[in-house]
């Protein structure tokens, strides 16, 4: 009878823990490019809203400061004062956080990828594409300011507790609170208008078919939250509003 050899032996699986899978899914690259599209149309949704509430200035004293009243009694009696309010801000602040570290981590991941040297030039993006960091930079140092100047109303020196529109009317009565609120929306604009298609293709509703009609969409949705946001300072600079 043969001797069985070192080959023949059948080799015994190691004992301990079972390794971890080293993909998941947020540390694969199209996880990350899904937490941020769908982080990105949380904040979509948020701006919607907030534009249409914003444009309740147009109807006067008390139906703007009706509605910012009603935001702090939504839920009631359910929730308690101002609970529902702060539940949009928790889940607004995640989506902002979610959305930045994985812009960040895409960035850096893809500046990692790449070669050292290339023998063509790649293909000149779009403004809107080239600026997308910056973009979401600047916008970053504006939820700041908002929240400063309309919300603690610490940077806001003609505000007053309790009277939402003449904050408003106070703000966008300096040069400063105007061009800061102008330079942001603007970014929005671009921001919506190339994140939209972006998310539409990592959650994978785009395709040739869509493509034309996902473009209109993201520029018209781009062109009404600019002008609808934009239409507040500028009806308090001409003195429509105030």
């Amino acid at each position: 009878m043969a001797l069985a050899t070192r080959q023949d032996t059948p080799r015994k699986p190691p004992v301990g823990r079972p390794r971890r899978p080293r993909h998941t899914f947020w540390g694969s690259t199209v996880g990350k490019k899904t937490v941020m599209a769908v982080s990105g149309l949380i904040m979509l949704g948020y701006l919607v809203a907030h534009m249409i509430g914003n444009l309740k200035i147009f109807f006067g004293t008390d139906e703007f400061n009706g509605y910012a009243h009603w935001l702090r009694t939504l839920g009631d009696p359910v929730l308690h004062y101002e609970w529902a309010l702060w539940i949009v801000r928790v889940v607004l602040l995640a989506a902002v956080v979610l959305h930045g570290v994985s812009a960040y981590q895409l960035s850096r991941r893809d500046i990692r990828a790449r070669p050292t040297a290339y023998a063509h030039k790649r293909k000149r993006a779009g403004y809107a594409t080239r600026t997308m960091r910056w973009g979401g930079i600047i916008l970053a140092l504006f939820i700041v300011w908002h929240l400063l100047d309309l919300t603690t109303l610490t940077v806001n020196g003609n505000a007053q507790h309790g009277k939402p529109y003449e904050n408003v009317v106070a703000s966008f009565s300096t040069w400063y609170g105007n061009t800061i609120y102008i330079v942001a929306m603007l970014a929005v604009g671009l921001h919506v208008r190339h994140g939209f298609w972006s998310a539409a293709q990592t959650l994978g509703v785009g395709n040739a078919s869509r493509e034309r009609f996902l473009k209109a969409a993201a520029n018209l949705l781009a062109l009404v939250l600019t002008a609808g946001f934009l239409s507040v300072p500028v009806a308090v600079m001409t003195g429509l509003v105030g």
